[in-house]
């Protein structure tokens, strides 16, 4: 890392220490003892302006606070409803990289987000967010001797349907609270399965990515098998990158490889966590937690505004385009 980079880490570390108590607490729940590798990821979302990455990570302690995100975990979500949501918020930990980062598989196409409230949807996406940063990056940093702060995403596009234009505030409500509070936490995004909608979206919203993005987004062929299988042993791929042609099928509760199942061991684990950290407390929390959903960037809120227009130019073509079934 070069001298100008490393003079706005030392920058930002002084800022930092002079914050009040309460921020200075809910910073070491953020960087786990890593305050290096933060104050470098909210650099890189800020082009490495110092005072704008102070603020961006200021505004997000305050966030954390007000919306008592540091308690989250102690929040289970009642067992029935929590089934439900991974049923129609689809992600899950199928494994991990060569390197030891954790690899997330993400339902895009399939997630329906129609069984439960918003914010119980976006209070199960930050307590996700948090065992990641909190349990999972932790125990990873102490078994390779190093840190490890970031994960990798697989993106499954299988059965993405212009109906999805209807889940664009719920998608934009997550997509704001981790640019704006998680920033900088996946290293690539890699895109699999696929069909032309995806195609079309891509070509107008790609030119109004940060380069810093674009990098980060892999469209694979196929699958993706082949590709992920250079930095993932089989064991690790996702449940919708095993074989050609396999998709993201709804889960069977039975079946522990898939990683979106609440059956499959993360879920089980993340959900047990919840549940005892809850139990040291004289006062279950059940409930939805109403997080506050911070503004979006105005780049980000037009690349929603294409997404939409391009979503709507297609069903003005009848679901159809170029004879591909959309």
């Amino acid at each position: 890392m070069g001298a100008a980079a490393e003079d706005a880490v030392k920058q930002l570390g002084l800022l930092m220490d002079q914050v009040e108590a309460p921020l200075g607490r809910s910073f070491q729940n953020v960087h786990q003892g890593h305050p290096r590798e933060t104050m470098l990821r909210f650099l890189k979302a800020r082009e490495w302006n110092v005072s704008k990455a102070h603020k961006m990570l200021v505004d997000s302690l305050n966030w954390r606070i007000q919306n008592e995100i540091d308690s989250v975990l102690e929040r289970p979500i009642p067992v029935d409803l929590y089934r439900s949501i991974r049923g129609s918020q689809l992600i899950g930990l199928s494994g991990y990289t060569k390197e030891g980062l954790p690899v997330f598989g993400i339902g895009v196409g399939q997630s329906t987000y129609d069984k439960a409230s918003v914010h119980y949807y976006v209070q199960s996406h930050i307590q996700i967010n948090e065992y990641r940063d909190r349990v999972i990056l932790p125990m990873l940093t102490k078994k390779y001797g190093r840190p490890i702060t970031t994960c990798i995403k697989v993106l499954d596009m299988t059965g993405l349907k212009l109906s999805a234009m209807s889940q664009m505030k719920m998608l934009s409500s997550i997509s704001t609270v981790d640019d704006l509070n998680y920033p900088e936490k996946s290293e690539t995004y890699y895109i699999v399965n696929v069909p032309y909608i995806f195609s079309a979206c891509w070509k107008v919203v790609k030119p109004l990515l940060q380069e810093r993005t674009k990098k980060k987004v892999k469209v694979l062929s196929g699958c993706g098998r082949d590709e992920l299988l250079q930095i993932m042993d089989y064991s690790s791929l996702p449940h919708f990158c095993r074989r050609e042609g396999s998709g993201s099928s709804k889960h069977s509760s039975a079946d522990v490889d898939d990683c979106f199942s609440p059956d499959h061991p993360f879920h089980k684990e993340l959900y047990g966590h919840t549940t005892e950290e809850s139990s040291h407390k004289e006062l279950l929390k059940m409930g939805s937690l109403h997080v506050s959903i911070p503004e979006p960037d105005p780049n980000d809120a037009k690349i929603v505004e294409v997404i939409e227009a391009e979503f709507h130019k297609m069903g003005g073509q009848n679901g159809s385009t170029n004879g591909h079934k959309v």
